[in-house]
């Protein structure tokens, strides 16, 4: 577990900032850019990262697609689309941790030893904060259990509620 853990880091601010190999764009299924951190990644990366998303044109949601980082320092971004919260009646759970592992194996099948995720979900799709981010660390921690790639994942918080939010799902493990 103590190894688990120490791969595993809670960063606030900016994810476009992050020094990692590939970052998480919170996306909708078009890949268009939007608001949030959907849109400060389009920001930082380009013009170019709405083109190649446009290529791609749709990714389902629970899963993900990867784009080369263009402008960005991350080689990567993998845009992960999240279940817009419905009560918990509409299967949100499993499809936010199918995001997640769909994320980390695009990360691990592309060889990016580090990946910065966003709180998937959390902002205008309604997610539960503190729901997610549990179900975040758990996924995260059993994928990382079984694979040695991504060696590092970062959690990238905007504000004080998702940190403490992070934090305490990371304790929850153990």
């Amino acid at each position: 577990m103590s190894d688990l853990k120490s791969r595993i880091t809670i960063a606030e601010g900016d994810i476009t900032k992050l020094d990692v190999e590939a970052i998480v764009n919170a996306a909708n299924s078009r890949l268009l850019p939007g608001s949030g951190v959907c849109g400060a990644i389009h920001r930082a990366a380009g013009p170019q990262l709405a083109e190649a998303c446009e290529r791609i044109y749709r990714c389902p949601t629970g899963e993900a697609r990867l784009t080369p980082g263009f402008k960005l320092r991350a080689k990567y971004v993998i845009h992960a689309v999240g279940p817009v919260w419905s009560g918990g009646k509409a299967n949100e759970d499993a499809l936010l941790a199918s995001a997640y592992r769909h994320s980390l194996e695009l990360a691990r099948d592309h060889a990016a030893a580090s990946i910065a995720f966003p709180a998937i979900s959390t902002g205008t799709y309604g997610f539960p904060l503190a729901r997610a981010m549990g179900i975040a660390i758990k996924t995260v921690a059993e994928f990382l259990r079984a694979n040695d790639t991504p060696a590092r994942v970062v959690f990238s918080c905007f504000g004080a509620d998702a940190t403490d939010a992070y934090r305490k799902a990371l304790a929850d493990l153990g």
